[in-house]
């Protein structure tokens, strides 16, 4: 394959950035599209040039750490992390747009590599639970619905990945932070800490500077883990549960 790759490249976040045009030849159809870009970097290696930063790590689609938005499309045009996008998904001659996430919370590094540590931050805020010190507790001894377990399960697959962010149009980090109180607040050990948990985490991802979410539903639609929309709603009757208490 053939194909023409234009790519933000921004030398940190006061850099004004500008996209660059490349051509790469001979990729394989098999090759996934991080095997590109390093084929790509290798050959910008070879001519003297800076090669383009991007993120990555266990391209195994496990980590979410090599989000970037393709032709318009937060991972790109299949639902998956963009680590498991191969080429064959393109065709020869294609000309491919690669750019960064784009929010305000997510400051440019460099090129491709944004700061993503808002995310941790909104867990900071409420990611834990109150637990007894002491032994492990025997296996089963806390019963937990099996409706509740599997939609904690369902919401507990997020990995932070931040896509919802990219393709939100206020930016808003709301089907992350839904995930995770969702996750949390379902299960027995998660109930300390319930309603505190939702407005610790909603201050925080308002402090990031995050937009607020209006319920286009883009987040869930590029989402790579398949995270419902509706986690949001679950985050909200929380959230008024914890107003009308006062919290």
């Amino acid at each position: 394959m053939n194909i023409t790759l234009k790519i933000w490249r921004q030398n940190g976040p006061q850099d004004r950035g500008a996209m660059h045009e490349y051509k790469v030849a001979g990729i394989s159809e098999d090759s996934s599209f991080l095997e590109m870009l390093d084929i790509l970097n290798e050959e910008l290696f070879a001519r003297g040039e800076e090669p383009v930063a991007f993120d990555s790590d266990c391209r195994e689609g496990i980590c979410g750490m090599c989000g970037v938005v393709v032709n318009g499309v937060a991972h790109g045009p299949e639902v998956t992390t963009t680590c498991q996008l191969h080429m064959r998904t393109f065709n020869d001659g294609d000309t491919i747009t690669i750019e960064p996430w784009r929010a305000t919370a997510f400051p440019v590094i460099k090129d491709l590599v944004v700061d993503r540590g808002a995310l941790d931050r909104i867990i900071q805020a409420g990611g834990y639970i109150s637990v007894n010190t002491g032994s492990a507790p025997d296996a089963h001894a806390t019963p937990v619905p099996k409706d509740k377990a599997e939609r904690a399960f369902e919401a507990a697959a997020c990995i932070g990945c931040g896509a919802c962010v990219a393709a939100c149009p206020n930016a808003s980090a709301m089907l992350f932070t839904s995930a995770k109180v969702t996750h949390l607040n379902l299960l027995p050990q998660g109930q300390p800490e319930n309603l505190t948990r939702v407005t610790n985490m909603l201050a925080q991802h308002d402090a990031e500077g995050f937009g607020t979410c209006t319920n286009i539903g883009e987040c869930a639609a590029v989402c790579p883990k398949e995270i419902p929309l509706d986690v949001i709603s679950t985050l909200n009757r929380q959230l008024g549960k914890a107003v009308l208490k006062g919290i």
